[in-house]
């Protein structure tokens, strides 16, 4: 495969909801919290923590604060990740164009790299799982930085691991934190928006898609430019 001449050299790619569907069984499962405690938990408010960690919005605070008590987090958390982790489990394929892309992109010799919010306990696992772990040169995770997203740190030590420059990246992203984050390290940044992160707004992205499946990796490049 031949790619348009362009100054990409190298590909990074979010984990949650932008290879595997998890942001939904994750906000679902928070959903069940709140409504344990006779509680709603907006999407609008959820998606401020997406793709990032609690300090931008804080699920636990927010609903002690709606109930006006403390609560019981160990067991909540417990019930919480358990009935996540099932439903993300039974996923066995990634989202669509997720497998096409990187097919595409190892035979066009693009080195291609996961930088994620998430611990790589959770990430590396799933990527063998799904079969998608050898598209990767390397991960790197929240366990790496000192940060998360949308600091760019996670992006950066990404692209110096694959040594190349944050010009020379493109970084495909599903949360706001991401392009925040890719726009910060000096990247250009893929918007492919989830079901959870649909209705942000994600004004600065070089292109926003509605899946990795409405594009080649050459109509991609092209159409983020050199």
């Amino acid at each position: 495969m031949t790619l348009p001449d362009s100054s990409v050299r190298a590909l990074i790619f979010d984990f949650d909801g932008l290879i595997l569907d998890t942001e939904v069984p994750i906000y679902e499962a928070w959903s069940e919290n709140y409504a344990a405690h006779g509680h709603v938990l907006a999407l609008e408010d959820y998606v401020g923590c997406v793709g990032s960690d609690f300090h931008r919005f804080d699920p636990k605070l927010h609903l002690e604060g709606l109930a006006g008590e403390p609560i019981d987090w160990n067991h909540w958390d417990e019930r919480r990740e358990q009935r996540a982790l099932e439903i993300v489990n039974s996923l066995v394929d990634p989202m669509p164009g997720v497998l096409e892309i990187l097919k595409q992109a190892t035979a066009a010799g693009l080195p291609c790299a996961v930088a994620s919010s998430s611990p790589r306990s959770w990430v590396e696992p799933h990527l063998e799982r799904i079969g998608l772990r050898d598209f990767f040169r390397l991960t790197r995770c929240v366990d790496d930085v000192s940060r998360p997203k949308p600091s760019p740190e996670l992006f950066l030590t990404a692209a110096e691991g694959l040594g190349i420059s944050p010009a020379n990246s493109l970084v495909f992203e599903d949360s706001l934190n991401g392009l925040v984050a890719a726009t910060a390290a000096g990247m250009r940044c893929v918007s492919v928006p989830n079901r959870v992160t649909a209705g942000l707004d994600f004004t600065g992205c070089a292109l926003r898609l509605d899946s990795l499946a409405a594009m080649t990796l050459d109509e991609i490049v092209a159409a983020v430019g050199g």
